[in-house]
């Protein structure tokens, strides 16, 4: 019998793979989820924008540090909260990402291509509710009750 982490892990280097060949050799997928939410929700702090894309401080610190590096966004401190510095896509940045959006579509139905229509709503229902339930879990041991 196979185990749920390692089915999950194979599918992992399968979608990582699948990325690295049709998507992008230079711009990762939790770099593409930060490009994506600052053109969905322009403006936004890197704590916001971590919880958006569920990435812990340090890895969003990372993410922040390589996509401005490469011009693709920039920070500014906020106007009405000199202490909060917002990051917003740089006009290259929503160029690539606008280049990027076709081929992440095209690497998701390669990924998923063994499934009909209803077994990828149930794949996705289901793997939500793993997540979802870790999540919780995770915010709970971190937050114990009084």
């Amino acid at each position: 019998m196979l185990h749920p982490g390692h089915v999950l892990r194979r599918a992992l280097q399968a979608m990582n793979q699948l990325w690295d060949h049709e998507v992008s050799h230079t711009i990762t997928s939790p770099q593409f989820a930060a490009l994506n939410a600052l053109y969905a929700e322009p403006a936004i702090d890197q704590r916001t924008l971590g919880e958006r894309i569920s990435l812990d401080r340090s890895t969003m610190a990372e993410v922040v540090a390589r996509l401005s590096a490469r011009g693709l966004i920039s920070a500014a401190r906020d106007s009405n909260d000199g202490r909060r510095k917002t990051i917003r896509l740089t006009p290259k940045g929503v160029t690539t990402l606008q280049h990027l959006i076709p081929r992440t579509h095209e690497m998701t139905r390669t990924l998923v291509g063994a499934l009909d229509s209803k077994e990828r709503a149930e794949m996705l229902r289901l793997l939500t509710m793993v997540v979802s339930s870790n999540e919780r879990r995770r915010a709970q041991s971190t937050h114990p009750p009084r």
